[in-house]
């Protein structure tokens, strides 16, 4: 079976930073598919919010496969290493909004800023930031 599994997260205080992981296992998705050709996205639910798009890396990792929040732009970046079939979110400059329980996700199709296009989710890991 496909499980994808976040670490990383904890408390940490306005202005820190963090890096979140997100370690893919099972050898093949769908339709045979390993983990170096999936599109990846990272979502965060904050209590009573909606889910929210954070970021999306396409397959290669390259620069211009990548796709960032404006609510985070200039703080966050994804990345990933398919050696280890792993993306990684790194959360830099965090203030006491980014609260949530964050979520990586294997892209399906669609829009990639929208949950809907998603169809493999983690459990999630919290973020705690404080004032």
């Amino acid at each position: 079976q496909v499980q994808l599994v976040e670490s990383g997260g904890g408390l940490v205080q306005a202005g820190g930073s963090l890096r979140l992981s997100c370690a893919a296992s099972g050898r093949t998705f769908s339709s045979g598919r390993t983990f170096s050709s999936l599109n990846m996205g990272w979502f965060r639910q904050a209590p009573g919010k909606e889910r929210e798009f954070v970021a999306h890396i396409g397959w290669s990792g390259s620069s211009s496969s990548i796709l960032i929040a404006d609510s985070v732009k200039g703080r966050f970046a994804i990345s990933r290493d398919n050696a280890k079939n792993t993306v990684y979110l790194q959360m830099n400059s965090l203030k006491p909004e980014d609260t949530a329980v964050y979520r990586c996700a294997v892209f399906a199709g669609g829009l990639v800023y929208s949950a809907n296009g998603y169809n493999y989710w983690g459990q999630g890991t919290q973020v705690t930031v404080s004032s």
